[in-house]
């Protein structure tokens, strides 16, 4: 399986789940919820998403390293301050809450059952292929790291 290790995208594979959540609302449409205040759960939702998000990308951008998910290995500094304080994977979490937004503005639960099989495999192909990377090369530091913040929340 470490031929998906790195390989893919995060934010690409944040819309495919998305298009796969729209698929499965289109098979199941009798599942929908019409409750109007969902409107407003999605819109917050989406500008929590966007703000954890950003807050990794600055706090990537100040501390003078890469963004690009696909070659942790160009990383100059292991980031620990402002959102990285709370989470090692602000940015993936934020992708995880723009799913979760777009499976309230669909307001069929059924689309919820995606969510984890977005966590895993993030987890399994992208955060842990990382995290080794990551550990070859800061080491200690970022092994210490891994141990005060947790890896979502």
């Amino acid at each position: 399986m470490k031929s998906l290790s790195l390989k893919v995208p995060p934010a690409l594979l944040m819309l495919v789940f998305g298009g796969l959540m729209w698929l499965l609302d289109g098979l199941l449409p009798d599942l929908r919820l019409m409750i109007s205040w969902l409107d407003v759960l999605t819109a917050v939702i989406t500008v929590l998403a966007v703000v954890l998000i950003l807050s990794g990308i600055i706090s990537f951008r100040l501390a003078q390293t890469t963004v690009d998910p696909l070659h942790p290995e160009r990383a100059s500094s292991v980031v620990t301050t402002g959102i990285y304080r709370w989470t090692r994977n602000p940015m993936y979490l934020g992708f995880l809450l723009l799913l979760l937004a777009y499976a309230v503005k669909l307001s069929n639960p059924i689309v919820l059952v995606l969510l984890p099989a977005f966590v895993w495999y993030m987890n399994r192909f992208q955060i842990i292929p990382e995290e080794q990377v990551l550990t070859e090369l800061f080491g200690e530091a970022y092994q210490q790291y891994q141990t005060q913040v947790r890896r979502w929340i």
